[in-house]
């Protein structure tokens, strides 16, 4: 499935994924190594625009800072 990543830290990831039958956007927050790693799973939505809402509310990044992951 895509992954983006955010260009500052690497650490905020949005994916999109096939949940029970339907597409949802996934945003995860991923702790360094030297804090335990790890993920923690934000919030999962439906659209874009509540994507935007979701990285407003919780992410210090917006859709502009995601670039393609690798």
């Amino acid at each position: 499935m895509p992954e983006w990543i955010c260009g500052c830290c690497g650490r905020w990831r949005v994916s999109l994924e096939l949940i029970r039958g339907r597409y949802r956007y996934r945003l995860v927050h991923r702790y360094r190594p030297d804090q335990g790693g790890g993920a923690n799973v934000i919030g999962e939505v439906v659209s874009v625009a509540e994507l935007e809402e979701l990285l407003r509310r919780y992410a210090p990044v917006s859709l502009a800072d995601l670039h393609e992951a690798a």
